[in-house]
């Protein structure tokens, strides 16, 4: 049976990433394309490397145009993708990559994004315990943030085995420039971001603590706090993520490496590399997976784990259509097969 789709937000660095992903899916047939200032162009136009849907024309992103497909992938700015979803179909599987249902918490969410909460839905990242069984045959996704992707992938092996202190996290993260999206600004000039790094949203206002905290607090069985700060790469894509947590006392390097080898170990896209060598973000670039590498700084008693990951891929679109596939029984890695393009 062929699975009708629809992509909204397809203008955007998000959609055209499904899109990229779907073309190549042998299960789903692509429907509506749909956009907000930019429909009635043709795609070709806007995402050249589209190519088998280049002659395919946007539409306006609206439910008439949604509705009637077996899923549908909100690709929206934050606050945009709730009152869409409200009015789909309950039978439709809807997939949001934007960060409206990401959060269980309403106070949490009017904290650090300043609106209405629109509720909490199953989260698609399946790598975590207990996420996997919540995604299968489920009609609503909430595609987890490209920085919590990294952090939580990092981290979680740890406070899952009861290894690691909850009030001393530090996360750090440098990205490609993608990850803020197409709009035009100022610090996104390739003439201000070649050659040059830069944090922003520093001092605990990133919209993206929440979301780590909550994941990691669930595996701890108690609060967590996380101190991240992130900064822009200059690279079109990819995270790399340095996360690090104290170790509770008289936890052993061994205990450590062995809590993080047995986490990932039957995961095809999380990858715990072999001691010595560390991950980089060329490695994965364009694919579904994730590179790990962890350290026991005994100095300093602190657990350094980094991780590499496309934030398109796997940070966005390829978790996306990873958990489209475990929601509908598909093989979980159907589409997905696509490994990094380094150099």
């Amino acid at each position: 049976m062929t699975i009708s789709v629809a992509v909204s937000g397809a203008s955007g660095y998000a959609g055209g990433e499904v899109l990229r992903i779907l073309a190549a899916h042998p299960e789903v047939e692509i429907g509506a394309i749909t956009a907000h200032s930019q429909a009635g162009q043709r795609l070709g136009s806007i995402a050249p490397h589209l190519h088998a849907l280049a002659d395919r024309v946007l539409v306006d992103t609206t439910v008439e145009n949604l509705a009637g497909h077996d899923v549908v992938f909100l690709a929206l700015p934050h606050g945009a993708s709730a009152a869409v979803a409200a009015a789909l179909p309950e039978n439709t599987l809807v997939i949001d990559a934007g960060a409206d249902h990401r959060l269980e918490s309403a106070a949490a969410w009017e904290k650090f994004y300043g609106s209405e909460h629109a509720g909490f839905w199953p989260y698609g990242l399946p790598e975590l315990p207990g996420q996997r069984e919540k995604l299968v045959g489920t009609k609503r996704v909430a595609v987890p943030g490209c920085y919590p992707t990294g952090g939580q992938l990092a981290l979680a092996p740890g406070f899952g085995a009861g290894l690691l202190e909850a009030d001393d996290v530090v996360i750090v993260s440098a990205s490609g420039t993608s990850g803020a999206g197409k709009s035009l600004k100022p610090n996104l000039l390739g003439s201000e971001v070649m050659g040059s790094m830069s944090t922003y949203g520093v001092g605990g206002i990133h919209r993206h603590i929440p979301e780590m905290e909550q994941g990691f607090s669930k595996l701890a069985g108690e609060p967590v706090t996380v101190s991240f700060t992130p900064t822009l790469a200059p690279m079109p894509r990819g995270i790399l993520t340095t996360a690090t947590a104290k170790a509770k006392a008289g936890v052993s390097e061994a205990q450590l490496r062995a809590a993080w080898e047995q986490a990932y170990a039957d995961e095809q896209f999380v990858h715990l590399l072999p001691e010595g060598q560390w991950p980089t973000t060329s490695a994965v670039q364009g694919s579904n997976h994730v590179q790990l590498q962890l350290a026991f700084d005994t100095h300093a008693n602190r657990v350094i784990v980094t991780a590499a990951l496309d934030n398109l891929t796997k940070g966005t679109a390829g978790a996306a259509v990873q958990s489209m596939n475990i929601a509908l029984g598909l093989e979980e890695n159907t589409g997905l097969l696509m490994q990094g393009v380094a150099p």
